[in-house]
């Protein structure tokens, strides 16, 4: 089978904003199992955004971005349902990303000779499929990016709005989560960057310039988050999948503590996931727990075990339709951040030492003592 056989069915992103969940949600409502888990996350959605004090944090994992999630997570950004957004490298870089500079995800199955796919240089993902050499398209762009820059570190955030601007100029597909995000300043975060295309960018990059150039840095990445939940009255998280993003989310509210700050829990919190809790992982660690770590308020969480597409589309309809969003504050964290940041580099003016008063010469004395 050739290349082309292998990519001809492109997968196409739901719109969840052309159809409303409501009756669904309100049957799913009146069931049980995973149907009323959902329908709850829903709810506690709306809540999150109905709160004119909440800071709703994003946090992205596993593949459901390339799956037909894509527009979903965009269209939170583009209709203020989502003040800051922390994810794995991949939803952003080898898939937002990906296809903002003009590729797709393909149609695929998970029947198939794998070696064959790599001998066609096609990836796949579960049964999705993508092409590897369009893929290094992205890495090179990455890296195209990072050339351009002020040799520094950088946090995610700050390199991710980087190529958010660059998008705004060359991006073949509008509207990505990442152009979006730029240009309503929702910053973006992704702790482990290197872990995706970006990585192999930023290695051709830093192998190029061996003496000066660009670096990421996560402790950067884990301070500015925390600075948002400081300066945020309320906070709520909206998880898929698991993982650092979600880890690093909610240990903002004990970093905070670590500074000194006393900050509330977040107060709601929603993770949809497939994990098995019984392994000890982070990614299926339920938010009852994450509460005896100080993390999470357990009065409005709920867990829902499904598989992120499933459900997604469903509880973003759900809130889109019933909460007047175009009366919701925006927070716009990245004019927060970037002032801060500016405020730290400017140098400070030391304080000019007071002036010495002219003192009358001390007069000596004879000594009247000898040894």
């Amino acid at each position: 089978m050739s290349k082309k056989d292998l990519l001809k069915k492109t997968v196409k992103h739901v719109d969840a904003t052309k159809y409303d969940s409501t009756p669904i949600i309100d049957s799913m409502r009146e069931m049980s199992f995973s149907s009323r888990d959902t329908a709850r996350a829903a709810d506690i959605l709306v809540k999150m955004l109905k709160n004119k004090d909440c800071t709703v944090i994003l946090t992205l994992a596993g593949s459901s971005s390339a799956a037909g999630c894509m527009q979903v997570y965009a269209d939170m950004i583009k209709y203020n349902m989502v003040d800051a957004v922390v994810s794995t490298g991949a939803s952003i870089v080898d898939m937002d990303f990906f296809e903002a500079i003009g590729y797709k995800h393909y149609h695929g199955t998970q029947f198939t000779d794998d070696n064959m796919l790599r001998d066609n240089y096609v990836d796949r993902i579960y049964d999705t499929f993508i092409d590897e050499e369009e893929l290094q398209v992205c890495d090179s762009t990455i890296k195209k990016i990072a050339d351009g820059l002020e040799p520094r570190p950088y946090s995610s955030r700050e390199f991710i709005r980087e190529m958010g601007k660059y998008l705004t100029k060359n991006a073949k597909k509008k509207d990505s989560l990442v152009q979006l995000a730029y240009e309503h300043d929702v910053p973006i975060f992704c702790p482990a960057f290197s872990d995706c295309s970006a990585g192999f960018g930023l290695v051709m990059h830093q192998h190029e310039h061996p003496e000066s150039h660009v670096t990421i840095d996560s402790v950067k990445d884990f301070y500015e988050l925390t600075k948002i939940k400081m300066a945020a009255k309320t906070s709520g998280l909206f998880m898929v999948g698991g993982g650092v993003p979600k880890n690093f989310a909610q240990d903002t509210v004990v970093c905070a503590e670590c500074l000194g700050a006393d900050v509330p829990m977040h107060q709601y919190a929603v993770q949809i996931t497939v994990a098995d809790v019984r392994d000890g992982a982070c990614s299926s660690s339920t938010l009852k727990e994450a509460s005896s770590w100080g993390k999470v308020s357990t009065t409005y969480e709920q867990m829902v075990y499904a598989e992120a597409t499933t459900v997604v589309p469903l509880i973003f309809s759900y809130a889109y339709h019933n909460v007047n969003l175009g009366a919701r504050k925006k927070y716009q964290w990245t004019k927060y951040l970037d002032a801060e940041g500016a405020a730290a580099a400017k140098p400070k003016k030391t304080a000019a030492a007071p002036a010495k008063k002219k003192c009358a010469p001390k007069k000596t004395t004879k000594k009247t003592t000898s040894r």
